[in-house]
């Protein structure tokens, strides 16, 4: 793209970074506007807007239109995405309920394991462009199934008053184990980011080894997070709150036990071995807790869905960034400590809530025994 275009790589890495920071920030705000004006008619409007934005940015020469595109795009990624949330929680309770929502965070989760590899080819084959083409391909199918099968879903709209969106926000935020689960959310994808900022630059220049090795060490571990949320389906009907210490125990075990293999021996191997448990770990973490958030406010399901998303996401950004800077991207060690601060910090949380929820539930507070 950047000999294409003619521009710099980082011009090209600010095409993602302006996707990256308007997808999260928009979740924070589109759940409101579901939430007041329907799921339907704003999936429809976003997909018809991602599709015209993917045609642009394929078709001109004009990075900066391709920035504008790209913000536009992850405005209506969001939108789609909360929209999405919100409808799984109109349509289904219980278990069913939790079973579709578990499922969805084990579809979120191969997009990053297939898209590398789906991307790779096509612009290999056929060009940078032919990726906007594609996904413009793929947003049309969706569009046109939505068309045909789906329609609104939303049972009681929020009445769009800003005074009374700030205070339903309000609630959410001021509620701990949903604030607290959001938390366990961004802990859990952080461990994925910081391999992400890590594991190229250890396995290149620490272990000498390949870009093509690179790749499939992170498809590897991509399927290590898929495990985590197989499992967290399969356990689904299980006490929330017992099987996520014995989870986070496990993670912290494991990360232990990599801190001190690396006196003994540092390898590939052993880089691989414990980095697909403790990723396998937050995996199951992410499907439990991300069902759990979204479910706590079903009348209000685009909204907490919004904040879920956002939240995370930029509690993700901020950690990642903050572990590497304290531990730089340089060899085995530093990234065991990396995962070190966020597992630690995971069991600190988990023994947080394990403490409120043992608390006497005060009348009307509805957040306690339901984990």
């Amino acid at each position: 793209m950047g000999s294409a275009l003619h521009i710099s790589s980082l011009q090209v890495q600010l095409t993602l970074s302006f996707f990256l920071i308007s997808y999260g920030v928009g979740q924070l705000f589109v759940g409101s506007i579901v939430d007041s004006f329907g799921r339907y008619n704003i999936s429809l409007a976003a997909l018809i807007l991602f599709i015209a934005s993917c045609f642009v940015i394929a078709t001109t020469g004009n990075i900066y239109l391709i920035y504008l595109m790209r913000v536009i795009q992850g405005i209506t990624v969001a939108g789609i995405v909360v929209a999405k949330r919100a409808y799984f929680v109109d349509v289904y309770t219980g278990d069913q309920l939790n079973s579709y929502l578990s499922m969805f965070t084990i579809v979120w989760s191969a997009g990053p394991i297939i898209a590398p590899f789906l991307g790779g080819y096509l612009q290999a084959f056929f060009g940078w462009e032919s990726n906007f083409y594609f996904l413009a391909g793929f947003a049309t199918i969706i569009l046109l199934l939505e068309l045909v099968f789906s329609g609104e879903t939303i049972r009681q709209p929020t009445e769009f008053r800003l005074k009374k969106i700030v205070r339903i926000y309000g609630e959410m935020i001021s509620t701990p184990s949903f604030t607290l689960g959001i938390v366990m959310l961004g802990l859990a994808y952080s461990m994925v980011m910081v391999y992400n900022m890590s594991g190229p630059f250890i396995i290149e220049h620490e272990f000498a080894m390949s870009p093509i090795v690179t790749g499939y060490c992170s498809l590897m571990l991509g399927f290590a997070w898929m495990v985590g949320g197989f499992i967290g389906k399969a356990t689904i009907k299980s006490p929330m709150l017992k099987k996520m210490v014995i989870n986070v125990a496990l993670q912290f075990t494991f990360t232990i036990l990599m801190i001190v293999s690396l006196g003994y021996v540092a390898n590939l191997y052993t880089l691989l071995f414990f980095a697909f448990l403790i990723h396998a770990g937050a995996g199951y973490t992410y499907n439990n807790y991300f069902a759990y958030c979204l479910t706590r406010f079903p009348k209000n399901a685009g909204i907490s869905g919004g904040l879920t998303g956002g939240i995370v996401y930029i509690l993700v950004s901020f950690l990642s960034y903050k572990i590497i800077d304290v531990f730089p991207a340089k060899d085995q060690q530093n990234l065991s400590y990396g995962y070190l601060v966020l597992v630690a910090s995971s069991c600190m949380l988990m023994f947080m809530l394990a403490r409120y929820l043992k608390k006497p539930a005060q009348s009307g507070a509805g957040t306690r025994g339901e984990i």
